[in-house]
């Protein structure tokens, strides 16, 4: 079985054909969904998803090109999300220096806010980073630094290099793997993979965007994260059912 760590299906590019997703996942042997929020609206849509659906968990927060929406209240009303029995981790929160739609500062405010939360629950969180690695694992590991719980998280669709995913590893985050490893132009990416272990990676689709191949271009939805494992299992050398089974263990240590 698989499990996408990272779908949006609350997004409206589910809402017409919504239940032939979730069924088509389950033929490709998806046995859970988690739905990360990016605003506060999200978030609680995809905690009404998980009081339906029952393979479908969900993680709350505000994604860091929204940092401008923060109002007050948002700490206590995004704590509050967090503590329902659905929600697996605080996410998807981090840090976006390629769309610059937030001040970095700002971003970063609101990321260590976001981080207290977790803390506060005990949960995993799920990490945004684009163009932002470096300082985004500077701010995770001040944070592991100063808690007890050794709950830590995924760099979600991770695409950084191999120094970057070291210190993840070492500070004992999980690498998150998407459609990008299926593209013909990620060889550094696939490279940079082989030289770790699977015990490090689990996978997602970020759905409904980053359409693995042969999908390319087309909504990406649940059922692909079978493209990313089964090319997982290309680099690392193994029968796809080792990825499985591997990163749907991985998964479930990570969020329980």
């Amino acid at each position: 079985m698989l499990i996408d760590t990272h779908s949006h299906i609350d997004f409206s590019d589910f809402k017409k054909d919504f239940q032939q997703v979730l069924d088509k996942a389950a033929k490709n042997r998806v046995k859970f969904i988690i739905d990360p929020g990016v605003d506060l609206i999200s978030s609680q849509n995809a905690i009404k998803l998980t009081e339906k659906y029952p393979q479908i968990f969900a993680a709350v927060g505000l994604h860091p090109n929204s940092s401008k929406e923060w109002n007050l209240g948002d700490f206590d009303r995004f704590l509050q999300l967090a503590q329902h029995n659905r929600v697996v981790a605080v996410g998807e929160i981090g840090l976006d220096y390629y769309r610059d739609r937030a001040p970095q500062d700002l971003q970063k405010d609101i990321f260590h806010q976001q981080l207290e939360i977790a803390t506060i629950v005990d949960k995993p969180v799920i990490i945004h980073t684009r163009e932002s690695i470096n300082d985004a694992l500077d701010i995770l590991e001040i944070w592991l630094s100063n808690k007890k719980s050794k709950k830590t998280g995924v760099l979600h669709s991770f695409s950084g290099d191999y120094d970057q995913a070291k210190r993840a590893i070492d500070l004992g985050f999980k690498l998150g793997i998407s459609g990008p490893v299926t593209f013909k132009n990620a060889q550094n990416l696939r490279n940079m993979l082989c030289r770790l272990s699977l015990d490090n990676i689990i996978v997602e689709t970020d759905a409904p965007f980053l359409t693995p191949h042969p999908y390319r271009g087309k909504r990406n939805e649940p059922a692909y994260v079978m493209y990313v494992a089964e090319k997982l299992a290309e680099v690392f050398g193994v029968a796809p059912v080792t990825v499985h089974e591997k990163t749907t263990q991985n998964a479930k240590q990570l969020f329980g």
